[in-house]
Order: structure tokens, then sequence, then C-alpha cells
């Protein structure tokens, strides 16, 4: 309650002072917006060329399919991403298989088959730019998207 009260005051001073108010949030922002906060991240990151969950994925997983079940009308899509180090084809290929992965822990649970979509961005997409440990790190990722 204390942040809620102290970000209310905030917002009540910037209006005494001429400013406008903070934007509100609608429909599929709003939605994105509560997305992050519930799961706690949209996106999750693989170790070198791997696809395998780690148990840090599998937790968000876990959180997003849980939104997922009480949002039944939204539908999200998996994006695969590599990082720069891969060839462009061996990039494709290890994003695809992290999609799937995540996919189908989203579905093993209880996320309805036809409530997520799976794509492959390969090294297309980079979150970090760069050939630095951690750029490559922040770029092996799947990222869900809130689509509708």
């Amino acid at each position: 309650a204390a942040p809620a009260a102290a970000q209310f005051r905030e917002t009540g001073a910037a209006q005494r002072r001429g400013a406008p108010p903070p934007p509100q949030l609608t429909g599929i922002d709003a939605l994105r917006a509560d997305f992050r906060l519930q799961t706690g991240s949209d996106t999750v990151y693989f170790g070198g060329s791997s696809a395998t969950l780690t148990p840090q994925a599998k937790l968000t997983l876990q959180r997003q399919a849980a939104w997922l079940r009480r949002n039944p009308a939204v539908v999200v899509n998996v994006e695969g991403h590599a990082d720069a180090a891969e060839t462009r084809d061996r990039a494709l290929a290890v994003a695809a298989r992290r999609a799937e992965e995540v996919r189908d822990y989203l579905i093993l649970f209880g996320v309805p088959p036809a409530q997520v979509t799976a794509t492959s961005w390969g090294k297309e997409r980079v979150a970090v730019i760069g050939l630095s440990d951690a750029a490559l790190a922040a770029n092996r990722r799947v990222q869900t998207i809130l689509v509708r």
C-alpha cells in the first residue's frame, strides 16, 4: 500500500504543478503491462546454443501460463532469438527450437495450443548489439508477445 500511496501523492503533486496526468494504459497496452507485472518478465534466456529451459525460465513460464489461463482471449506469439555468433541458418534453427520449447512448456502448463504460436527470428532482431559475452547472452532468448 505504501508504494501506491506514494505514487498517488506524486501524481497529485504533479497535477497541482499543472503537469498533465500520467497516461492511462488501455486495450492491449494495459494487458501487456499487466502481463509483465504479474509474470515478472516476458522474456526467458538460454545458454550457448541450447534450447534447454533453465530453472528460472521454467518459473517464469509457469507464471506466464497461469496468466494466460486467466486471460483466455489473449493470443501470444513466442519469438525465438539467437546470438550474433551463430551463422544465419544455425541461428534460425536454434531460435526455432527455443520458441517451440517455450510453446510446448506453456501448453504443458495448461495454455490451449490455439492461444500460442511460435516464430523464429534467428539473429535478425537483437536486443543488444555486439559480441561481448553480455550482448550474446542477452540475445539468446524467447520473448512472449501479446498479439491480441
